[in-house]
């Protein structure tokens, strides 16, 4: 019985990551051993599809060496082999690409059939072989190495795209689970260059499977005057650039792929504008979200990024009392980290055009000014001085329940509880400050 470590750790060793930089697991294949042999050496089996254990000690992952059968649609269509017999060829033989077919012996030896180092060198992702077309998972899984390892000038082979472009046209990926989808995505969008992933998809074919809302969006016109790209496709994609300078974050990266979705289906004879786009984004992105079953952390910002970002683009156009209702919106009273992502996906999108990449966002300091105004109100000091019981309301102020003009009275009626709602008054002090701060900041700003 031998044992090899396989896979992303020898990957990243060779291409000069440290175990902690590359982020890659330590896994291992044995050869020539048995599920018996493991148990009694003290290994715990955690495989359900075939035999996977955990070291006692380190808990790393090992597993038997084996081949794989296709016998059904999807990556999960798989006769295993996990036999005694198998060889670490045959077992290297049944991996994705030829940079993670490479394993290394107890005394540093490496054993590379496939010739992964020289790809390594070259710089390119290439399939081990033909095999690689039985699991559809792999189109996504080499997209997402190509946005990892494209700052280091990997590319896609180009047998191995065709092949990707092949799988795509069969309808394979029509099988994939939406989780597994889901998972590669999440994982690309935290890559260095997950631009680089959605562009793969679409080089292969693949985005009309996986994301055809985002797929529609190229061809997609807009007015030159504002988006010298013109094309919307291409928009998003180099508002994903900008997301991905900004932040970390895979949230606000999400946001900023799908914000402009209701481009695809406004009414054609308006193209090249886009009126009313931030709403009719909403469908196609619930389409996406629940097809996909993306967390609600992602769905939500994405929500608020469609409907309001052009609210944040002209912030400077809106009435202190329209500010309000976007930051009760953005419940930035409650969760003002929900706002900050939001600022950071209207910012990727203003800067995802030609010229505008290192354009300025005053308009997200305005909004935060707002906030800090409509803070700096005491709520509990304004309800104790103006008194705690509201005034009864008429039935037609009752059906219009506060959205009619704020009531006026004086400060008299007020204390004796004949006043506005406690919303309404606070709404009504809160408008007052920011009306007073977008002011001030107007006046500094001449």
């Amino acid at each position: 019985m031998k044992t090899y470590l396989v896979g992303g750790a020898v990957r990243d060793k060779l291409l000069g990551f440290s175990n902690s930089a590359s982020g890659s697991d330590r896994d291992y294949v044995v050869v020539g051993g048995s599920v018996a042999e493991m148990l009694a050496s003290g290994y715990q089996q955690v495989g359900r599809d075939f035999p996977v254990f955990l070291h006692p000690q380190t808990k790393a992952e090992y597993a038997l060496a084996r081949t794989e059968r296709k016998t059904g649609p999807g990556y999960t269509g798989f006769a295993f082999n996990a036999s005694a017999s198998v060889t670490l060829e045959e077992d290297l033989l049944r991996r994705d690409l030829t940079i993670n077919a490479i394993a290394e012996d107890e005394q540093g030896n490496l054993i590379d059939p496939y010739s992964g180092q020289a790809d390594l060198e070259q710089r390119v992702l290439r399939h081990v072989s033909p095999a690689f077309s039985e699991d559809p998972l792999r189109v996504l899984r080499v997209a997402r190495f190509a946005a990892r390892f494209a700052h280091l000038g990997f590319r896609v082979a180009d047998e191995t795209l065709a092949l990707m472009t092949r799988m795509s046209a069969s309808g394979e990926l029509d099988h994939l689970v939406a989780e597994r989808v889901w998972q590669e995505m999440d994982k690309a969008l935290q890559e260095r260059s997950p631009v680089v992933f959605f562009r793969t998809l679409r080089a292969c074919g693949a985005l009309t499977a996986i994301l055809p809302e985002v797929d529609a969006l190229f061809g997609v016109p807009q007015p030159e005057r504002y988006h010298p790209e013109v094309d919307t496709g291409v928009h998003v994609m180099m508002c994903l650039e900008q997301a991905t300078r900004l932040s970390p974050d895979p949230v606000v990266r999400f946001a900023t792929l799908v914000h402009d979705l209701g481009k695809a289906v406004t009414p054609q004879g308006n193209w090249p504008h886009h009126y009313g786009h931030e709403k009719l984004g909403l469908t196609p992105l619930k389409r996406l979200c629940d097809r996909l079953r993306v967390p609600n952390k992602y769905a939500a910002i994405a929500r608020l990024a469609s409907e309001y970002h052009t609210h944040c683009h002209r912030i400077a156009e809106l009435r202190p009392d329209t500010t309000l209702r976007l930051l009760e919106a953005l419940d930035a009273f409650r969760r003002p980290e929900q706002m900050q992502q939001f600022l950071l996906v209207c910012e990727a999108d203003a800067r995802g055009r030609p010229g505008f990449e290192d354009m300025a966002y005053p308009q997200a300091e305005r909004l935060r000014q707002a906030l800090q105004a409509a803070l700096s109100i005491d709520i509990k000091t304004l309800l104790a001085t103006c008194g705690s019981g509201p005034r009864p309301r008429s039935d037609s102020e009752s059906t219009a329940r506060g959205q009619g003009p704020l009531p006026q009275k004086g400060a008299e009626s007020i204390d004796r509880g004949q006043g506005p709602l406690p919303q309404d008054l606070i709404r009504q002090h809160r408008t007052q400050a920011i009306a007073k701060a977008l002011k001030e900041r107007g006046e500094a700003d001449a």
